[in-house]
């Protein structure tokens, strides 16, 4: 879905921009420059970058545990 029309920029990028390392409105303003030129799709992208940030932190907070947990390195 188009989130803002006057970049022409979908919520995949959005996500995607997210995954990389946008963690704040700003960010995905300078990186894609979403909510830039009119700002009708500042709400929305704001929204989606919050659900986006709180569904992948679980899944960072597993990674980092599963790499710490039951270690058998020995050097």
């Amino acid at each position: 879905m188009i989130v803002c029309v006057c970049n022409n920029i979908s919520d995949r990028e959005i996500r995607m921009a997210i995954e990389l390392g946008s963690d704040s409105v700003e960010a995905l303003q300078r990186d894609l420059g979403v909510a830039t030129c009119c700002g009708q799709c500042f709400d929305y992208a704001s929204e989606l970058l919050n659900k986006t940030l709180a569904q992948s932190a679980p899944l960072q907070e597993t990674v980092l545990q599963r790499q710490t947990v039951g270690s058998t390195c020995s050097n």
